[in-house]
């Protein structure tokens, strides 16, 4: 995936937004002369911009990402409200549901109408709870309607045999972040754990529970037993590790106690499968001692408090407040909510995405743009297969497992082939939280539907207005919606020099994921693999633990480090995924006879492809969102993106002129790809 969640990012019209300078595709009034681009390429980059540009109240950041992201939902708001607003008897059944959800959606007045009412079949579920022998019925159906609990299951192609689909099981169940929040004793965390106690009481508070501040604490304590049991998210990366093939006769060994029958019985499962991919063995056998130590009328705390943070911000104002209160403001320091209409085409785009995604791109994302896209990617995959040919480290027999796999390779641009059908998902006009309870329910059921039938290699996991792109491990595709394919990551008007910096440094890191520290223990058909000799991934680990060391040294913010382990695999695609597109430049302008020499705005054609690849990443971040990400997000912050990527790059020096040692051309430099 190329950059971390952005739902909380936006930028207000300023005339700081990054736009074209002069004609060169790049924004050179952002450039800060008074730093050296072997200084430190972002800020030189960037400098201008990151002091004059401030954050919207409503956002954790403002970035290029962003910026587009804000395009992107003005565009999408116009489709819906017209949606929305169209009476006629003749529109289409897609475009009625668009309106209804959304209409629903910002009807407060009849939210508020409605208080807590449609969550009362919930709450009365848990009430009706006699007993811990219930307890996999009730995780079941929270697994169907969208409720986080403490394991989650999916329908995913078999790691081993990409050709089929089956169920995973893996660890879910907390309100913060991760584990670690839990059992990190450093002030701000244990601040944090505070915060997250009194926000639970309140929300329990709202819903009429007269014990919520003792219900409150046994949360917080259970889930903290829960975090006890989890794996790390650096342990979560590996995919050999994670795959562990369970058959279900076999579960009850793993979780002695615990009512699988009745699990797989409530979530419509018994009779379709007979085996489950557990990620984490030894935490789903803690958990059934949990379960079995832990009185009911806890786990009926715990379920109320998942209920009601799942739907909060889908009730009335008091619990849309509390909700964001505490996963906005204390976990980002984000000062204000995003504007109603902002959450509303959020919501229509979760649940009616590639409705919506449809007339978005009838709109926004012409033929031609798909096809320049398309020959783009070709050039950026002959220069993958240049670069595996002259790798003085892999051997050839791995070096023919590589080009096969890149030759096997998908490539997606904008769209599905085919539009995924909502008739059967029912939309309210007057019942919002019901709508998204059926959104969530009308998906479970997609994805139960997979089951027994072969491998849908059109499926997309993004929707097209996305601003985002991603590689998928088992389909062996790379995936670019028609969101990202936008001034300024892509840009029809735009020079080789500009467009290849940009989204070509886009392609050229969702491309190395396939061959990154995960992505390379799948072989050309999409299944776990071990394609390497002993030495070509001796020397491929020495290689990653180069690119570990470098990152480790980085500071995200204050005192808290940049994880090089948890952020190995987005690091080594942002360093191949570069060069990637730099050789692809080059051999562009070779074939096209392009003089990269000839200055625009007073920029070559590799300094202008430098200039347009740090710019995007330019962004300015409150401290609390880059401390949360940190902890958590695989991807480093966005400066350290830039400045560590530069650093390892072998055309960079030539093209501004600099010499070894500086920051951005050190004496030794690491490279993989």
């Amino acid at each position: 995936m190329l950059s971390k969640p952005i739902s909380q990012a936006s930028l207000n019209a300023s005339a700081t937004q990054p736009t074209p300078g002069g004609g060169s595709g790049i924004d050179l009034r952002n450039l800060d002369p008074q730093v050296r681009p072997q200084d430190d390429f972002y800020r030189y980059v960037n400098g201008k911009w990151l002091q004059a540009t401030q954050i919207p109240a409503d956002r954790s950041e403002v970035s290029v990402f962003s910026t587009l992201e804000d395009t992107e939902q003005e565009a999408l708001r116009a489709l819906v409200e017209d949606a929305a607003t169209d009476a006629t008897t003749s529109a289409a059944l897609s475009r009625r549901k668009i309106g209804d959800l959304f209409g629903g959606f910002m009807d407060t007045a009849q939210l508020e109408r409605q208080g807590l009412r449609p969550l009362e079949a919930e709450l009365a579920r848990i009430e009706r709870l006699q007993d811990k022998s219930a307890i996999p019925a009730h995780l079941a159906h929270y697994n169907a309607i969208g409720v986080r609990t403490v394991y989650a299951t999916q329908v995913g192609q078999d790691a081993r045999d990409s050709t089929k689909y089956a169920v995973g099981v893996e660890q879910s169940g907390l309100g913060l972040p991760d584990r670690d929040y839990y059992l990190q004793n450093d002030a701000k965390l244990t601040q944090i754990r505070g915060c997250y106690r009194e926000h639970i009481e309140k929300l329990l508070r709202l819903a009429g529970v007269a014990n919520a501040a003792a219900d409150a604490r046994a949360v917080l304590l259970l889930e903290t037993h829960i975090a006890q049991a989890q794996w790390t998210k650096v342990e979560n990366r590996d995919p050999v590790r994670t795959y562990n093939k369970v058959a279900l006769v076999d579960l009850a060994a793993l979780m002695p106690g615990f009512d699988w029958h009745s699990y797989l019985a409530a979530a419509d499962l018994a009779g379709r499968i007979d085996y489950v991919i557990v990620s984490q063995p030894s935490y789903l056998a803690a958990l059934a001692k949990l379960v079995h130590e832990t009185e009911l009328c806890v786990w009926q705390a715990y379920f109320r408090s998942q209920l009601l943070a799942a739907f909060a911000p889908y009730l009335s104002q008091a619990f849309v407040d509390e909700h964001f209160a505490f996963y906005g403001t204390v976990l980002n320091g984000i000062p204000v909510n995003r504007p109603r209409w902002k959450r509303g085409v959020a919501l229509v785009n979760r649940c009616l995405g590639e409705s919506l995604g449809q007339l978005y791109v009838e709109k926004y994302f012409p033929p031609e743009s798909k096809t320049r896209m398309l020959a783009l990617v070709d050039n950026l995959l002959a220069a993958y297969r240049a670069s595996i040919a002259t790798l003085d480290w892999m051997g050839p027999q791995t070096k023919q497992e590589a080009q096969t796999k890149i030759a096997k390779l998908v490539t997606k641009i904008g769209y599905p082939d085919k539009w995924r059908d909502y008739s059967k998902l029912t939309v309210k006009p007057d019942d919002p939280l019901g709508n998204t309870l059926r959104a969530n329910g009308f998906e479970n059921d997609r994805q139960l539907n997979k089951i027994g039938k072969p491998v849908d290699h059109s499926e997309w996991d993004m929707t097209p207005p996305t601003v985002n792109a991603y590689y998928d491990t088992s389909l062996n595709d790379i995936n670019f919606p028609a969101g990202i394919l936008q001034p300024p990551f892509y840009d029809r008007t735009q020079d080789d020099a500009v467009n290849y910096g940009h989204i070509g440094a886009v392609i050229g890191h969702e491309l190395t994921h396939g061959f990154d520290d995960e992505g390379r223990k799948f072989d050309a058909k999409g299944n776990l693999s071990d394609w390497w000799t002993a030495d070509d991934l001796k020397n491929f680990t020495a290689r990653t633990d180069c690119l570990v060391n470098e990152y480790s040294g980085f500071t995200a913010v204050d005192d808290v480090k940049v994880n090089g382990k948890l952020t190995l695999g987005e690091n080594t695609a942002d360093n191949g995924g570069l060069l990637l597109a730099f050789m692809a430049y080059m051999q562009r302008a070779k074939d096209a006879h392009l003089d990269i020499n000839a200055k625009v705005n007073g920029f070559t054609g590799p300094q202008r492809f430098y200039i347009g690849f740090a710019q995007n990443y330019c962004s300015n971040e409150r401290p609390e969102a880059i401390r949360s990400l940190a902890l958590q997000d695989p991807h480093s912050p966005d400066p350290i993106r830039v400045i560590g990527t530069i650093a390892n790059q072998p055309g960079f020096a030539a093209a501004f002129g600099c010499k070894k040692p500086t920051p951005m051309v050190p004496a030794n430099s690491c490279r993989v790809w």
